[in-house]
């Protein structure tokens, strides 16, 4: 059971305006019972938390800025947010705190170099995951029987292809 008295004591309030005190206590309370049921029916849970330092943070959404190709990624809620590091870090070392169990642990990535941490991140889950040799079965693959069909669209057909100069 969720110990609301450190919680109160956290300081965790809304940060974003997203769920009220109530609402995050509930899932706090909720999620490790949840997630007891997932594994006890036989699902693997992993949980990544991708860490990354504010400085980071500030150069990946600079670059956002700056990048027609990557402009997309950048919201309002990232530049909202830019001033709720430390509340956000504070929220996450409650949830951490509340849903980093036996059975449903947390695993931190640092992902500061994102290259790196997708690498260690893929390593990790690799490692976890059972080593199941299943041979394929034999599949019988007879002739087709005829020359293969062309496709035919009579109510829309496909766009022309691009050309490529």
């Amino acid at each position: 059971m969720f110990d609301r008295s450190w919680y109160n004591r956290a300081g965790v309030e809304k940060v974003m305006g997203f769920a009220s005190n109530e609402e995050v206590a509930r899932f706090l309370n909720e999620a490790p019972c949840f997630e007891r049921m997932l594994v006890d029916d036989g699902i693997l849970l992993f949980k990544y938390w991708l860490a990354t330092d504010q400085d980071r943070q500030e150069e990946r959404l600079a670059e956002r800025l700056e990048d027609p190709l990557k402009r997309w990624k950048l919201s309002p809620m990232d530049l909202a947010a830019r001033e709720k590091y430390a509340e956000y870090s504070d929220a996450r070392e409650t949830m951490l705190r509340a849903t980093h169990t036996d059975h449903a642990p947390w695993t931190l990535v640092n992902f500061n170099d994102q290259k790196r941490g997708r690498l260690t991140l893929i390593r990790d889950l690799l490692d976890r995951l059972p080593n199941y040799d299943i041979a394929p079965p034999d599949i019988v693959f007879p002739p087709l029987g005829h020359e293969p069909l062309v496709e035919e669209y009579r109510v829309v057909a496909p766009l022309k292809d691009y050309v490529v100069e």
